[in-house]
């Protein structure tokens, strides 16, 4: 039955949930601060729980809580948050100087400052994703932790027996006594809401996690502070530091680090030579050039990284590294802020007759041209159009004239949701499509999807959604996306950003030739469609060495036979 003109669809609710969301956390940024359970952040949790994100599951649920979404954020957030009743957001402004301890969530590059019992500093340096990123994960705390505060009350508000033997439980756990943990299941799973069985699992989980407190630590301190806030009028607060507010979307870090990597090419003489940018992680192309000579192997590529990638192997990565080092490998570490490492391979010192057995390189090529390959860790959202465009324009001294760099390619390998197939699936897109804008980027990929089929993995081709979190999706808005004539293969945080900074610089600022090569491919860490395929499930794991590799050779095998002859010649900024 077709809808009324006044009828909204799920998906278009959920969109306008995301907006709402949008608006009111740009507000309490522009604000300075907020009371998480006040008029502002009831508003957000409003949104949120109108939005349902499929990471956060049972958010909705007024008893059970969201075990697996909890193990997400914290392993997004500092150890101990939960603890915290100030929390405060801040730049980088001279903490790491000072005798604090940082606290770095385990999958998130972020400093956290505990500065005493109830007050943390978190870190943020990466752009207005960042902020959107770690207030999204806080709305979704504080609303678990209300539901423990009322699952530890009888009717007359009075605390429950389980949250008294709670209590004395995490005293012995501080302590390091030993106690029944049956027991201390069983009194946990009242105040969770959760079958006993589902308890016994995600404390399994929580402990396998590094990093993170206890659950029974987690949930006796959220209901700690949910209590006293609602029986005795403590506030919790969030809030941003001046300096956080003046430093935001003006490329104060971006600029920092570019301008450091340009300086460092200007000083080894390369400014003229061609440089393909490369944004992925910082092992794929290092294992690709010199595992098997730095190890004295003859394998493939994909059998040597699965060894190298096992907890175990932390030597044998050691020695790749070190190897690499001394062969044409230069590794620019990040003390600015952005987190963002960078690795230069000068091919001049690469002794390719010792590289991995799949790559290939046009000879005349590499002697004639001296090819560099600039590998930039991931960026963070919309970090990655600032980091991007702070690298594309030209570097600029003092009593100088402005040179550009000779960018002849940016590749861009990631992972990604994906709305059609499984984990380790492989998306290349035509386009990118933001999220909530009328911003859209089609461009021709030098990738192409018969470049992995045959490999024993599915290959998608057509847009990707560029969202503004990937914890603000629900079900309704990628089916929409997929079903609709959009026609979408995936989500992901940096590919609109990216490719607005290489149009910007391609087309308008003209610092790089218009007809620099593009390749751009994605492997799937999740699929938010189906069951227990979200990333709150948990990482991909091994499965991802093999499309992180096949995506990664065919990135090389292009560069070491690109065709100059048809570049242009570094334009002309010096006016």
């Amino acid at each position: 039955m077709p809808l009324k003109p006044t009828q909204r669809t799920r998906a278009q609710e959920s969109r306008a949930a995301i907006q709402r969301l949008y608006i009111a956390m740009r507000h309490l940024f522009i604000r300075g601060n907020y009371k998480p359970l006040g008029v502002s952040g009831e508003a957000m949790i409003e949104a949120l729980s109108q939005l349902r994100p499929e990471i956060y599951g049972a958010i909705t649920d007024p008893e059970r809580v969201e075990l697996d979404g909890l193990l997400y954020i914290f392993q997004r957030l500092p150890r101990g948050i939960e603890e915290c009743r100030y929390i405060k957001l801040i730049s980088r402004e001279g903490f790491e100087d000072s005798n604090f301890e940082p606290v770095v969530a385990p999958k998130r590059r972020r400093n956290g400052y505990r500065i005493d019992t109830e007050q943390i500093y978190i870190e943020l340096t990466r752009g207005r994703s960042d902020i959107y990123d770690i207030l999204t994960h806080l709305t979704f705390l504080y609303v678990e932790a209300e539901k423990i505060r009322r699952n530890s009350e009888d009717h007359k508000g009075r605390k429950r027996r389980e949250w008294l033997m709670l209590e004395k439980i995490v005293e012995q756990e501080a302590n390091g006594e030993e106690y029944d943990k049956d027991i201390a299941y069983t009194y946990l799973s009242t105040l969770l809401g959760r079958a006993y069985d589902e308890t016994v699992a995600a404390c399994e989980r929580f402990s396998r996690a590094s990093d993170v407190n206890s659950i029974f630590h987690i949930a006796y301190w959220m209901g700690k502070l949910a209590t006293e806030e609602a029986a005795e009028g403590i506030d919790r607060e969030i809030s941003f530091s001046s300096a956080l507010r003046e430093k935001i979307g003006h490329h104060y870090y971006g600029e920092i680090w570019a301008g450091k990597i340009k300086q460092f090419i200007a000083e080894q003489g390369w400014l003229q030579r061609p440089i393909h940018i490369i944004s992925a992680n910082l092992h794929s192309v290092m294992n690709c050039l010199y595992a098997n000579a730095a190890l004295g192997r003859d394998e493939e590529i994909e059998d040597l990284a699965r060894e190298l990638s096992l907890d175990s192997s932390a030597p044998l990565r050691n020695k790749v590294f070190q190897y690499a080092k001394q062969h044409g490998m230069y590794q620019i570490d990040d003390t600015t802020g952005t987190n963002i490492s960078v690795q230069i391979f000068d091919t001049n010192e690469i002794d390719f007759s010792k590289v991995s057995p799949e790559l290939s390189w046009k000879e005349s090529y590499l002697q004639n041209e001296q090819p560099l390959i600039l590998v930039m860790d991931y960026a963070f959202g919309e970090q990655a159009y600032e980091t991007m465009d702070e690298l594309l324009k030209p570097l600029e001294e003092e009593e100088s004239p402005r040179r550009a760099l000779n960018v002849q390619s940016i590749s861009i390998m990631g992972k990604a949701g994906i709305l059609e197939g499984k984990k380790g699936d492989i998306m290349v897109p035509n386009a990118h499509v933001f999220e909530g804008t009328a911003d859209n980027y089609p461009f021709d990929n030098a990738l192409m999807p018969e470049d992995f089929e045959g490999k024993g993995l599915r290959v998608f081709s057509g847009p990707m959604i560029s969202v503004l979190g990937t914890s603000l999706q629900n079900r309704d808005i990628l089916r929409y996306f997929l079903k609709s004539s959009w026609r979408a293969i995936g989500l992901e945080m940096e590919g609109a950003h990216y490719q607005k900074a290489i149009q910007s610089a391609s087309r308008i600022r003209k610092s790089i030739s218009e007809h620099i090569t593009l390749r751009y491919a994605y492997y799937a860490s999740d699929n938010p469609l189906i069951s227990g395929g979200t990333l709150a499930s948990g990482s991909l794991g091994v499965d991802g060495v093999k499309p992180t590799y096949l995506i990664t050779l065919k990135i090389l095998n292009q560069i070491l036979q690109e065709q100059p002859s048809a570049q242009e010649l570094v334009p002309d900024v010096s006016q």
